[in-house]
């Protein structure tokens, strides 16, 4: 049998631990520089940038995808973190589904643009290791990976809204210390 955890109003501010605040903003970093890379490919001509910057997608792809694993591992090993009272079920139920939503897409979306540049033929490197092909060289299968790659970026960006916007709002309209929870900096 387990009980649930809950905190007591000293508790409600209190943050969540060091690494797991680090692997947030990390994962936060690569996910920026992923779609940096790639949205800015599109706006440059000339073949060697326009390569630069699609492996420098792919790395912080891979960056993401490490950081899902180092980030799955932390949470199984820290439990259910604690939540403070006052806040819903409703509200802790839709918070849940949109972090599971958004792990499942941390996932999903660097092994969708690890199949995709497979299927394409492109050898993908993580730093000057050849890493192996997730699927063979198939046109057909490369238009639906890469279709499958934008769409669920697309979902990515709306659930990041989401979330920012749901940070914010229990910073500033509940003023119950979720978002200092996450901060980054010196602790108290």
């Amino acid at each position: 049998m387990t009980l649930e955890k809950t905190t007591s109003p000293e508790d409600a501010t209190a943050r969540h631990p060091r690494r797991l605040v680090a692997l947030h903003w990390l994962t936060v970093l690569a996910v920026v520089a992923a779609a940096t890379f790639i949205l800015t490919r599109d706006e440059v001509s000339g073949r060697a940038l326009r390569t630069w910057l699609l492996e420098g997608h792919r790395h912080a792809g891979l960056i993401v995808l490490i950081l899902f694993v180092v980030r799955v591992a932390v949470r199984f090993r820290l439990g259910k973190l604690p939540h403070d009272g006052s806040t819903s079920r409703l509200i802790r139920v839709l918070a849940a589904s949109t972090h599971v939503a958004l792990y499942a897409l941390l996932l999903g979306m660097p092994l969708l643009g690890w199949a995709l540049s497979g299927a394409q033929g492109n050898t993908v490197h993580f730093f000057g290791i050849a890493l192996p092909a997730l699927v063979g060289e198939d046109e057909d299968l490369a238009d639906r990976l890469q279709a499958w790659h934008l769409d669920a970026a697309w979902v990515l960006l709306g659930l990041v809204c989401l979330h920012i916007a749901a940070a914010l709002w229990h910073h500033f309209v509940l003023r119950d210390g979720v978002l200092r929870r996450m901060l980054p900096g010196p602790r108290p």
